[in-house]
């Protein structure tokens, strides 16, 4: 396979009235073509920003301060918003958080699906209306056909999720990004969305980016996780890896909070205690070190480089290092 997304060193801060807020601090990571990646993490570390950063969907007070990002072999950091215009929704396209308030209200959904296709393919209006029913029909809506006149709000949650799922397809992306694509969705729904996305992957050879904070959700989906804290990523490797050898204790943290069937009676779940980092001052060292039970002087005065695991797979934690005292994973394989 090859890259078709490169992020290098990639910094992106917001600019208010009381400071800097650096959102996203220098991370580095590679999508391949036809590949599934997973990025978690709780609110506000910076995952949504990334994404938002690459598609330059920033804020005006937002701004990337650092870095490139290579996509299919063009560093985008450069173009201006008419060259980002036609990759946006064409060669990239996104599925927003909210599918309540992404899609708008006075037009109908044919409306809202065609309009994107002509303006990108330059076709006639009724070539864009097949390609829209043939994408309502791809995403499961019955009676695309009926379904095209009508409006967002005759529309479930579920069925307007699909159509933001159909809208970001319809131009055949080559990468889609999924920012928390099943939140406030029922676990049927849920379920049906990431099916979905499985089948685009498999059968459209569609790389995806998956944002979310819940490492389950990726668990079927993706081939590859990047944990972020604190702006930075601080565990990436191979999914396997991530869920059964996990070597930061903040990936400890997220796996043990995700309840367990086998457990549900058992034990109780473990929060993380503790508040994330003051990203208008961020710690010099570790983001994590303050909320870490494990943390030594080093963790709080340098902040430690992704260190390798194995083939695929890096830790960003001082425990890792050969001289640190041996900490065994709460998190047992195979659980």
């Amino acid at each position: 396979m090859s890259k078709l997304l490169e992020v290098k060193d990639l910094k992106t801060s917001f600019f208010t009235h009381v400071g800097e807020v650096k959102s996203v601090r220098g991370i580095s990571f590679s999508l391949e073509k036809g590949e599934a990646l997973g990025i978690v993490g709780e609110s506000g570390c910076g995952k949504s920003v990334t994404m938002m950063s690459i598609m330059r969907l920033l804020q005006e007070n937002g701004k990337i301060t650092g870095g490139e990002v290579d996509f299919d072999g063009k560093n985008i950091t450069k173009f201006n918003e008419k060259e980002m215009e036609k990759i946006r929704g064409n060669e990239m396209g996104m599925i927003f958080q909210d599918p309540m308030t992404s899609l708008n209200p006075v037009f109908t959904v044919g409306q809202q699906l065609t309009e994107h296709y002509i303006k990108h393919k330059k076709v006639s209006k009724a070539e864009a209306d097949k390609k829209a029913i043939e994408m309502l029909n791809l995403v499961g809506i019955p009676s695309p056909e009926k379904r095209m006149k009508q409006y967002p709000h005759e529309f479930s949650g579920g069925m307007r999720q699909r159509v933001m799922i159909a809208m970001a397809l319809i131009c055949e992306p080559k990468l889609l990004i999924a920012d928390e694509p099943t939140t406030a969705l029922d676990v049927t729904i849920q379920a049906q969305i990431l099916e979905l996305m499985k089948k685009l992957k498999d059968e459209l050879g569609t790389s995806i980016i998956l944002i979310t904070h819940d490492l389950g959700v990726v668990a079927d989906v993706c081939s590859k996780i990047n944990v972020m804290y604190g702006g930075l990523i601080v565990e990436t490797g191979d999914v396997r890896e991530i869920f059964y050898n996990p070597r930061h204790p903040y990936t400890w943290g997220l796996l043990g909070s995700v309840p367990n069937p086998k457990k549900l009676l058992k034990e109780k779940l473990t929060p993380i205690e503790g508040q994330p980092p003051d990203l208008l001052n961020p710690p010099a060292g570790c983001p994590f070190a303050a909320r870490c039970k494990y943390a030594m002087k080093v963790c709080l005065e340098n902040q430690p480089p992704l260190m390798e695991i194995g083939e695929n797979h890096r830790a960003a934690c001082w425990l890792n290092h050969p001289n640190a005292p041996k900490v065994e994973s709460p998190i047992k394989k195979g659980e």
